[in-house]
């Protein structure tokens, strides 16, 4: 079964990158004033709609598994591992979450089908707005009232999800969803290279240089640079990699400009997705007619891009990351790429050759190493001998 694989594969991710097996980093005091702060967390979302909410991340490490509300008190939180139901219930919406990212790309494809990119996107942004509108109606929240976090998520919602969504819609007229999949995780890599830069708190090390090169290496064999990237639409392969850019700018930004909010994150990502859904509405009136027709596939693979892909499945992350920690939950990005691969390949029946699959493990290897941390020191054990010096 799918979830009884994916635990012993998150387990060998978790000693790869120096988390110890079985406690997930997902301790802090939470507070009413760093419930919703990006600065909580170095890595950006590598899959396409982990980026959906600026929020998810910024929670990573102020969420509880038996959390008190998050917009009151303060309470020391620490995510313990379950066992028996508890268990199988996280591996299962673990890999529910990983299924339905992996074939977000092939939902992108079909959609294209039938509309046009920016319909698409805009299709996307709105159903999933209106699934976040919807339990945020039953738990009787609010929108944020502050014009300046307007502002600020208007800018997140451009790079979170207008400018990468729209990006790959347009790069998978011309490349196939495999390939998209794979160029959008390379967003770590991005991520890293951009936050030595553009944040202070962070310093690159030997790791995450190595990280980024043998990523950017990976990138080269996936287009196949030592035969002139022949076979490969140049065009679309950018956009492709300018989306995954996309979402690395904006997680940095929320980080700079959206640290100690308060709102829940439900809140802000409605918000957020509410802003995106207006600004695509303008660009899609703008530059392309209404749908003459409306054929069954492409509107069903575009409500599920949306409503589950960047509605539901956030309210999927974001219970995975207050129940087993950001770091097991961030793991769901190097399932994507495989499930991308293997929806495109087997269901659209897309041409797959050897450098391909090569060039995204070398893709997660990197990510992995950029987001590794190294090992605590243990202290020595004091001596017990009781022999006189």
């Amino acid at each position: 079964m799918c979830y009884e694989v994916v635990p012993r594969i998150v387990d060998l991710m978790r000693t790869a990158t120096g988390t110890p097996t079985g406690t997930p980093t997902g301790t802090s005091t939470a507070s009413a004033d760093t419930t919703n702060t990006a600065a909580t967390t170095d890595r950006p979302a590598a899959d396409g709609d982990a980026a959906t909410s600026a929020i998810t991340a910024a929670t990573a490490t102020t969420a509880t598994s038996a959390a008190p509300s998050l917009r009151t008190g303060t309470a020391t939180t620490t995510a313990s591992p379950k066992t028996g139901g508890r268990a199988r219930s996280w591996q299962l919406r673990f890999a529910v979450l990983s299924l339905v990212w992996g074939f977000s790309f092939l939902f992108i494809k079909v959609g294209t089908q039938g509309f046009a990119p920016l319909q698409v996107t805009l299709g996307r942004v709105a159903f999933g707005a209106l699934v976040l509108l919807a339990v945020l109606t039953v738990k009787r929240e609010r929108l944020p009232r502050s014009a300046r976090i307007w502002a600020h998520l208007t800018a997140a919602a451009f790079f979170l999800n207008a400018l990468p969504f729209s990006l790959f819609a347009y790069a998978e007229l011309t490349i196939p969803s495999t390939l998209a999949g794979i160029c959008n995780a390379t967003s770590p890599l991005w991520g890293m290279a951009l936050s030595v830069i553009a944040l202070s708190e962070d310093r690159p090390t030997r790791r995450r240089v190595a990280g980024l090169g043998l990523g950017f290496l990976g990138v080269l064999t996936v287009l196949g640079a030592w035969q002139g990237f022949a076979g490969t639409d140049l065009t679309g392969t950018v956009m492709a990699l300018g989306a995954a850019l996309s979402y690395a700018i904006g997680w940095i930004y929320v980080r700079r400009t959206l640290a100690g909010v308060s709102h829940s994150h439900l809140s802000m990502s409605t918000t957020q997705l509410l802003l995106a859904t207006a600004q695509l509405a303008v660009v899609t009136t703008l530059f392309t007619t209404a749908p003459t027709s409306y054929p069954i596939i492409p509107l069903l693979a575009v409500f599920a891009l949306g409503a589950l892909g960047t509605g539901l499945a956030f309210l999927i992350q974001y219970g995975l990351v207050a129940e087993i920690g950001p770091t097991t939950a961030q793991m769901v990005t190097y399932f994507v790429p495989m499930i991308a691969t293997a929806a495109g390949v087997t269901l659209l029946h897309e041409q797959l050759s050897w450098n391909t699959p090569l060039g995204a493990l070398i893709i997660l290897a990197g990510a992995a190493l950029t987001q590794s941390r190294p090992r605590p020191i243990r202290p020595a054990a004091p001596r017990t001998d009781s022999t006189p010096d």
